[in-house]
């Protein structure tokens, strides 16, 4: 059994930025949400969405301070941001991050109170968002996290360090999606590769959970074949279109397959990482403990079947038992230039991976529950003893 609901419309393809004008009718004035970085705005994004909404006749704000990996203060500025412009609407310019960042604010540009008031999890208070939050056009110029399709969004307090999933709530599906692979072209090759990783990993924890359905594993699959087949060639050349779009098209499968399967303790236990680790990017975390972590449930034989699939569709079309899939993986981060990427050069320690791993198990411990078998604390530590370098 499971459930289907994707509200949000799909512009894809190359030159769908130039489409923005004839969605951008959801309000009179829309903040324009992007990161603190430079390169939404040197490389003309920026300008070609301002002129998009102008076109349309819709007027902006700029609220340029989204970081990687959110912070809850950088949300809650921005949700101030979007009430003193009299902003009725967000477009969302950039990243997983930006994405992401664009959900919170939009809840908190229409709810009082705090943000962790409307967290579920770790020391959130669980309530649910009293006012409709304002609605949302997401404009991807990443292949990472599938938040352009997703009513989820990632967000960091520093405070009690925990890096916790936010939303759930239907109204925070972005209205419109435009997925144009040419804004993608600029994303550095180690960048493009931590970000394909993330998109596989939300399709490999997909078909493994124990919530996998029809649906799930169709565009699970999907994700999967194009990853396996183009991102080595996207790393490698990111000025190839056919590499960018076959990527770009994974990404959005990936968020299709977060909403109907859904991820697994996989992302849990990066994101302790992370939220220790300001500045570890979260792909580059996944990818240092997707080895040991996918051998454990390997070595555990929940699903041998279904790993022999994906190490098929990553290019090991002889493979015939599960830890050719391990094979494949190490193979696939060889050819993209990420194998054996070490925790300790963002200041990991082994000291910590207690610590780690009862904030996984806290922060986000719902995503063990759509495990095949329990992961212990004791199988968490040893996941990240065996990654370490």
């Amino acid at each position: 059994m499971f459930n289907f609901r994707m509200p949000t419309r799909l512009i894809f393809g190359v030159g769908s930025l130039g489409q923005l004008h004839k969605y951008a009718d959801l309000g009179k004035k829309a903040l324009v949400v992007v990161s603190n970085g430079k390169s939404t705005k040197a490389n003309g994004y920026l300008d070609r969405v301002t002129e998009q909404l102008e076109k349309a006749g819709a007027k902006w704000a700029l609220f340029d301070e989204i970081e990687p990996n959110p912070l809850k203060a950088t949300v809650e500025r921005g949700a101030a941001a979007a009430r003193e412009n009299g902003c009725d609407f967000i477009v969302a310019l950039g990243g997983g991050s930006v994405m992401d960042a664009s959900k919170a604010i939009a809840s908190m540009a229409t709810n009082d109170g705090d943000l962790w008031d409307y967290v579920y999890g770790g020391t959130g208070k669980c309530k649910p968002l009293k006012e409709a939050p304002l609605p949302i056009i997401a404009i991807t110029t990443t292949a990472g996290t599938g938040s352009e399709v997703d009513e989820y969004g990632v967000i960091t307090n520093p405070e009690t360090h925990e890096k916790i999933g936010f939303g759930g709530d239907p109204r925070l599906f972005p209205v419109v999606a435009i997925v144009d692979p040419e804004l993608m072209k600029t994303v550095p090759p180690k960048f493009t590769a931590y970000q394909g990783f993330d998109a596989l990993f939300h399709s490999t924890e997909s078909y493994i959970n124990k919530d996998a359905n029809e649906m799930s594993d169709m565009v699970s699959s999907t994700a999967i074949k194009n990853i396996g087949s183009y991102l080595a060639k996207a790393v490698a050349d990111g000025n190839d279109v056919e590499a960018r779009t076959a990527v770009a098209w994974a990404n959005t499968m990936s968020g299709y397959a977060m909403v109907i399967g859904g991820c697994t303790s996989e992302h849990s236990l990066e994101h302790a990482m992370s939220a220790y680790h300001q500045e570890l990017p979260h792909g580059a975390g996944l990818i240092m403990i997707s080895l040991a972590y996918y051998k454990h449930f390997i070595d555990a034989h929940v699903c041998d079947d279904r790993f022999v699939d994906m190490a098929k569709w990553l290019g090991r079309s002889d493979a015939d038992k599960p830890e050719d899939f391990l094979t494949a993986l190490a193979d696939l981060q060889k050819a993209c230039g990420v194998y054996g990427l070490k925790m300790s050069d963002y200041g990991i320690t082994p000291q910590e991976f207690g610590v780690l791993a009862d904030n996984a198990r806290s922060a986000m411990g719902g995503l063990f529950g759509r495990d095949r078998v329990d992961l212990s604390k004791d199988d968490c530590v040893k996941i990240y003893e065996r990654s370490f370098a």
